[in-house]
């Protein structure tokens, strides 16, 4: 059975290369014997050793570790552009109360963690990452690129990324990306608070034949169960307004609007063909990684 990382042990750990080779090397691991070629953070990347097999493909690294030979994957088609883009607007700053009280991640902090996760497996396999963060206060960009060099650039950019108060519009879009257009498989990451669908207007002209688009959902244990008791006083958490409300009269009716929220987003994105990921930042990281690698094994 599989042992999952304490999320709150990874958040005490400020090496962001160290959490991302440790949390993507122990799932591949684990999963070395189910290979699926290909191109494009597959599920696995290793195969038991066969005789005839070229000695240099041996693993040795994960020889040592396992005492068992295995082949490293890859004979694929072509590498793949891997672009990861990251909603940095204020409600990304999100926590639940039991992750705050413990100086946990918040929903920013844990979507840089899985994002550098998977760069780690994409230039691992290969592929070259990119990088672009988005917000109204700053656009981060960082082009394509592969190797060990550029990971560590693509490290640097996701850490000192900054939080904006909003998703950047349409205007400010064009105006600091100009005509660049992701290509290949994309990742957008998000809580999917918008005002004006301004995530979804984004990410529609990315939605065509030459590119794989996956939309990553952060969300908490707080958003999904409501476990607040007596007076509370909520926030929203873009415009800073607050409401001091019963949680108890205002339970069900918040539930309820969470409920539409999420089948609405589902909704969407299910007319456009893209794929929808949740993940709980309150679950531990690699739980999620593994979860969303599993579903893309499921899904090919």
């Amino acid at each position: 059975m599989q042992q999952w990382i304490d999320p709150l042990t990874l958040s005490r750990i400020k090496d962001m290369p160290l959490v991302a080779k440790t949390v993507a090397e122990g799932i591949l691991q684990g999963q070395h014997t189910s290979v699926q070629k290909g191109s494009g953070i597959e599920f696995s990347q290793y195969r038991s050793y066969e005789p005839g097999d070229e000695l240099g493909k041996v693993d040795w690294k994960l020889f040592a570790r396992s005492d068992r030979y295995f082949v490293r994957e890859a004979e694929r088609e072509s590498d793949t552009h891997v672009w990861l883009v990251l909603d940095a607007s204020q409600s990304m700053l999100q926590q639940s109360v039991a992750s705050k009280a413990q100086n946990g991640w918040n929903k920013l902090d844990y979507a840089r963690y899985l994002l550098a996760t998977i760069a780690y497996i994409a230039q691992q396999q290969g592929d070259s990452v990119g990088l672009i963060g988005l917000s109204d206060q700053q656009i981060d960009y960082l082009p394509c690129g592969s190797g060990q060099r550029h990971w560590h650039k693509l490290m640097l950019q996701l850490s000192q990324l900054k939080v904006g108060k909003q998703f950047p519009n349409k205007e400010n879009l064009h105006t600091q990306l100009g005509n660049i257009c992701p290509q290949g498989l994309i990742f957008v990451l998000s809580d999917f608070i918008q005002h004006d669908q301004e995530i979804l207007d984004f990410m529609q002209p990315l939605n065509h034949s030459k590119n794989e688009l996956v939309a990553m959902q952060l969300i908490c244990d707080d958003e999904v169960n409501f476990p607040f008791k007596g007076a509370i006083r909520m926030e929203d958490p873009e415009t800073q307004q607050q409401r001091l409300v019963s949680s108890q009269d205002v339970k069900a009716s918040y539930l309820a609007a969470y409920q539409h929220f999420q089948m609405d987003l589902q909704n969407r994105l299910t007319v456009q063909n893209i794929n929808l990921f949740t993940a709980n930042i309150d679950q531990p990281l690699d739980e999620s990684v593994y979860a969303y690698l599993a579903s893309r094994r499921k899904v090919r």
